[in-house]
Order: C-alpha cells, then sequence, then structure tokens
C-alpha cells in the first residue's frame, strides 16, 4: 500500500512517499481509507517536537474516514461500514488499523473527506468545552485560531449550546470562515482583548479556547470578565507562555489545561461516550467541518507546509483517489 514516511527530523519537506505492506488486523478495525486529516502534530512529528514521535521511520497520521475492511467479533462494526476513526498513527496510507475503541459511525450526511475532519478537533473541542471548561448555555466564548480546523469545531460546538461566540482569526478571509461556523462576532489579533471588552459592554468573556499561545495569553486572561476560564489547548504560535498567578486573583480566573489524549487514554471507554454526545450534532448539521483544502496523498509535503504556514482557511485533508 501507498503511505507516507517520516524517515528524519528534516521538516515536511522530507517526508516521503512509500510502497510498504498493509497492516496486520489482529484485534483492529481494518479499515480503507478514503480520506485522512492533517493535524498540527503530524508538523512538530515531522520535526521531533511532538511528544509522540516513534522511531522512525513511521506512518504519521492521526484520524482517517473510510469503510471497514474488516473488523473482529463483537466490536460492533462489520466488513462495508462506514465509519471515521483515530488511529493516533498510521492515517497517512491506503489501509489503517485502529483499536475498536477509537473508531467511529459516520453519519451518512458527512462525506469521507468531512469525517476525517471530526475526531481530534470535535472531540478535543468536546472534551476543552464540556468537561474541562465546564461550558454554560448562555455565556460568551472567545476563540483564538478561529480560522483552523480546533476554531472552527469549538466556534460550532459552543453556538450549537447557545453561546455567543467571538473570534479571533489573523486574515479577513478566516474570519469570515468563522462567521459561517456560527461567530456573533470576529475580530483580528491585533487589540482582541479591548475589542472583546467593547463587545462584552466591559464584562468580558466567560471562555476563552486558546490552541495558539505565544505573546497573546495574557491579554487573552485580561479580556476574561468574573470566574472566567482560558482553556490551553495548543502552541501553534510555537512559543509556550508563561503567567504570572496573581493575575489569577484579579476576577477569581482559571488557567485551565486541556490534555485531551492523556484523558482518554487513562480513561476506556470515553472516546465512545464522547461520540455518543457529538454524533447527534454531526447528524442534524450543527457541527460541519469546513474543509478548507484537499491533496492527494503524495502531496502530504504541500498540505504539511500549508499547516506550518498557518495558511490554512479550515480543515486541511489528504485524499486517496478511492
Amino acid at each position: 500500500m501507498r503511505a507516507i514516511h517520516i524517515s528524519s527530523h528534516d521538516g515536511p519537506e522530507a517526508i516521503e512517499v512509500v510502497d510498504i505492506p498493509e497492516p496486520e488486523a489482529g484485534d483492529s478495525v481494518v479499515i480503507d481509507v478514503h480520506a485522512s486529516g492533517v493535524t498540527f502534530p503530524e508538523v512538530l512529528q515531522s520535526r521531533g517536537k511532538y511528544q509522540i514521535s516513534p522511531p522512525m521511520p513511521f506512518v504519521p497520521g492521526s484520524e482517517v474516514a473510510g469503510v471497514v475492511r474488516s473488523a473482529p467479533a463483537g466490536s460492533g462494526f462489520a466488513a462495508g461500514d462506514r465509519v471515521c476513526a483515530f488511529p493516533g498513527l498510521g492515517g497517512f496510507a491506503e489501509v489503517v488499523a485502529a483499536d475498536p475503541s477509537c473508531v467511529f459511525p459516520l453519519p451518512d450526511s458527512l462525506s469521507f473527506v468531512q469525517g476525517a475532519s471530526v475526531p481530534m478537533n470535535v472531540l478535543t473541542v468536546h472534551f476543552a468545552l464540556a468537561h474541562r471548561g465546564r461550558m454554560q448555555p448562555g455565556e460568551t466564548v472567545l476563540v483564538h485560531g478561529a480560522g483552523g480546523g480546533i476554531g472552527i469545531a469549538a466556534t460550532q460546538f459552543a453556538a450549537a449550546h447557545g453561546n455567543r461566540v467571538i473570534a479571533v482569526a489573523s486574515t479577513e478571509e478566516k474570519r469570515e470562515l468563522a462567521r459561517r461556523a456560527g461567530a456573533s462576532d470576529a475580530i483580528s489579533p491585533e487589540g482582541f482583548k479591548d475589542a472583546a471588552k467593547e463587545l462584552t459592554d466591559g464584562k468580558g468573556v466567560d471562555l476563552v479556547v486558546d490552541p495558539v499561545g505565544g505573546d497573546r495569553f495574557t491579554d487573552s486572561l485580561r479580556a476574561l470578565g468574573q470566574e472566567g476560564r482560558i482553556l490551553v489547548i495548543g502552541f501553534t504560535a510555537g512559543e509556550i507562555p508563561t503567567v504570572k498567578v496573581n493575575r489569577l486573583l484579579l476576577g477569581n480566573k482559571s488557567a485551565v489545561g486541556v490534555g485531551w489524549g492523556e484523558y482518554w487514554m487513562s480513561n476506556p471507554g470515553y472516546l465512545q461516550k464522547q461520540w455518543a454526545e457529538v454524533e447527534p450534532l454531526l447528524a442534524a448539521g450543527k457541527l460541519d467541518p469546513l474543509v478548507g483544502a484537499e491533496f492527494p496523498l503524495e502531496r502530504a509535503t504541500e498540505a504539511l507546509q500549508l499547516m506550518d504556514g498557518r495558511g490554512a482557511v479550515g480543515k486541511i485533508v489528504l485524499t486517496h483517489g478511492r
């Protein structure tokens, strides 16, 4: 089968298209992959900067959508089922083997390209907002990186639960996409704190979703209102910010870590519980993955470069020509 190999830590430019044996089934669900989602961790893995860095060479790719080829008895899946999955690794390939606990039935209303956009972003956002952030209806949620995959999912999830979303994105094209995703307001990163205060009549926001990090973190804290929470999801800006904890005392604010992977790996059955809660929203179109760019598998370098340069408007997906 065709697959992508990371065989050095020289960045997206050094990844290779290879022909390797198909994975063995074992106790896994074997999936003929139609589409693979591209996430920021793959960029980091290409440089050896991600916490999950297997011995090289290895096949990256954490999320896929396709058709079940075979499934173990009692898994709940059968040959021919349309699914998406979170294999963690191995997704940039024509065939993948995934643990049944990480495989999910794909609603008929979603294409395979849309399905490959779901597992990482939607389940991370569900964990961030519903579990760690304790989001309540009627709150105001500020979303950084609102034109990317996590930002779109956060905007849609918050809006679907009756919340106002203030989207922060770097270009007007991305801000327009955030409005399409359900944002009430879309603003530039420059001066976002003052804009957020003005939009909330000086009260401040209840939640900040931050997959970006970098130098905007302090102003994000200042943008929070009383008992506001900032959800620390990632650091696509490259810099891991620090916080003077006395700032948390002003307004009784909280900085909340969002380690979705660590949580579900130590809580068996959690992924399926999440899916049971988000699948109705997907089927109803309230969570609608907005795909911005599609590349064939052999152009994975270009896909990762687009992600690396933060040029993506919407989700990036690799397709397999099935």
